[in-house]
């Protein structure tokens, strides 16, 4: 199966009926059948987005396989802070920071995000740009 990452974006939009991208990420998801992975500061960016029912249902969601959580681990931080200080100007936050730093790790380079200014410029180490795999509206 194929893998792509994914951002809080989508994930907001899957589990809360009322978003503007419902539908769009909705289908795509289904369509794609792809494997979903992301990090935890993503899922704790969406957890605080969505509301109430939504917060139990990403849990679940994630629990039956929805969605892979990776653990980038306890030595990330210096990592973490060379991906901020590279993209201040923008600014990076820390869950994009930490799809990066998952794409670098796992070579994996096709996300599903709705943010596609950023991740139009973020790079990986080696100098690999992101393939945004939902097209634009």
């Amino acid at each position: 199966m194929r893998n792509i990452l994914v951002d809080t974006g989508p994930i907001v939009a899957l589990l809360h009926k009322d978003d503007k991208h419902h539908k769009r990420v909705k289908s795509f998801i289904k369509q794609c059948g792809c494997g979903l992975l992301t990090t935890w500061p993503v899922m704790t960016e969406a957890w605080h987005l969505l509301p109430v029912h939504g917060r139990i249902a990403l849990t679940g969601w994630a629990l039956n396989g929805g969605v892979a959580v990776f653990d980038l681990g306890e030595d990330v931080l210096a990592e973490l802070d060379r991906l901020l200080r590279r993209y201040r100007d923008r600014p990076m936050d820390l869950a994009d920071a930490s799809l990066v730093l998952l794409a670098e790790r796992t070579g994996l380079t096709e996300i599903l995000t709705i943010d596609r200014a950023d991740f139009d410029v973020y790079r990986l180490a080696d100098g690999r740009s992101f393939q945004q795999v939902m097209p634009a509206r």
